[in-house]
């Protein structure tokens, strides 16, 4: 019998593929992943994606289905001295043609260098086969030698459907909520505050159900937003606000606020928050949001990077104060964003249209002689070290892609490209 004091997200946890529920990409029928557990022939691999999509459920249905030993450090509070630990148990578990054991490390983006260096032995020889779970790109967070090691298989956020789904089967299937009479009649404010994350929204659909404490419950939205705003810090205590302060601080630099930029930093600082992931989107930000109206924000917010990448905590939550504040001071332009944005989407709508003949390269004989880069036109062989000519391709010339916004900075672009082109940067 199921204890009621155990969180239904670990009670409902499913067992087998056939019950898990998203992730059709990797573990649908026929999928990358599927095909590689049904076949036995298990790579090293790292799951990257947000909280609550079930990166933790997945590894522990792979050891369930291939019966291997399942170890399982959290990179949270665990030392190379743990690390090595569980490498010696797993070489305590090999015995002839017996598949190796499965070595699970939560928020392995959290592992210094030298924790990841103590586990490529095992890895490279088999003793273990890893599967670390991360929330950050392993691309920056995963030294390259156990990177090259590991498949990565990207994780995706819950859809609505999903979500419902992994809901429904709850309210039917775990032995304490079974015995009740939920309704769900509305649905739009449990998914708003699950985010995408199923162990939120279970949480959630648990705290609704200890906290109306009837048989018979329907779930409205103004239940569940009431509910939520006064039991906050309870719903919250796993520190599963990260993505919402983020989001705030973000905004309140995006919105030119120094005092909430400062306010929601502290927070996150204070909450233990991973200092190179403020630094991180402090770059994105600085070239998202601001951008042309001031590239010295971006050149900033990269040297901020490296200053507290160098210097560490606590002394890196002053350079992280003094960028966050002069991000929010700076002048702000999405240009290039959107600039990138609309060509992505054009090269989309337009394929890949043929390069001209006059922008191609002529490396050998025969290209130059079939008329390769012959009407190129040098522009430092003119005046002001411009050449009028079309560089896009001919199906999609004069296409605006970008627009100078509305800055000192960007006018004085707004000028000059009126004065070479004329009508061409009409704005």
């Amino acid at each position: 019998m199921q204890a009621t004091n155990q969180p239904l997200a670990d009670r409902v946890r499913p067992k087998s593929l056939d019950d898990y529920f998203g992730q059709e990409h990797l573990v649908g029928k026929k999928a990358i992943l599927r095909n590689a557990i049904e076949s036995g022939n298990l790579p090293s691999m790292i799951f990257w994606g947000p909280p609550g999509v079930g990166k933790t459920t997945l590894a522990k249905i792979i050891s369930n289905q291939l019966e291997r030993p399942f170890f399982t450090l959290s990179a949270i509070n665990s030392g190379v001295k743990d690390v090595r630990e569980a490498i010696d148990k797993a070489k305590k578990q090999q015995f002839f043609n017996k598949p190796n054991p499965i070595l699970f490390i939560d928020e392995i983006h959290r592992f210094s260098k030298s924790q990841q260096d103590s586990l490529l032995g095992a890895v490279e020889q088999g003793i273990v086969t890893l599967i670390g779970a991360t929330t950050e790109n392993p691309s920056f967070e995963v030294i390259s030698p156990l990177l090259s090691r590991c498949q990565v298989y990207v994780l995706k956020p819950l859809n609505k459907n999903e979500l419902l789904d992994l809901l429904n089967s709850a309210i039917q299937n775990d032995f304490y909520l079974k015995e009740k009479k939920i309704e769900i009649k509305e649905d739009r404010a449990i998914l708003r505050y699950s985010g995408g994350d199923a162990r939120k929204l279970l949480n959630l659909i648990e705290l609704v159900v200890s906290t109306v404490n009837k048989n018979n419950i329907k779930i409205t939205n103004k239940v569940v937003t009431e509910i939520v705003q006064e039991n906050l810090a309870v719903y919250d205590k796993k520190g599963e606000q990260h993505y919402d302060i983020i989001s705030a601080f973000i905004k309140s630099i995006r919105g030119s606020d120094p005092n909430a930029a400062v306010y929601w930093l502290a927070r996150m600082v204070e909450g233990g928050e991973d200092i190179m992931f403020i630094a991180r989107r402090l770059i994105i930000l600085a070239a998202e949001d601001i951008g042309l109206a001031n590239p010295n924000a971006l050149l900033l917010a990269n040297a901020c990077y490296q200053s507290v990448h160098a210097i560490g905590f606590p002394e890196a939550r002053i350079i992280l104060s003094e960028t966050a504040i002069y991000l929010a001071n700076s002048e702000k332009s999405n240009s290039a964003y959107m600039a990138i944005k609309n060509s992505q989407k054009l090269v989309k709508e337009t394929g890949d249209l043929p390069v001209p003949l006059e922008l191609r390269n002529a490396p050998t004989k025969l290209m130059k002689e079939i008329g390769y880069g012959e009407e190129y036109k040098y522009a430092h062989n003119y005046d002001n070290h411009f050449a009028k000519m079309d560089f896009l391709p001919d199906n999609i010339a004069g296409k605006n892609l970008y627009k100078c916004g509305e800055n000192k900075k960007e006018k004085e672009f707004k000028i000059r490209l009126k004065y070479l082109w004329k009508d061409k940067y009409n704005f």
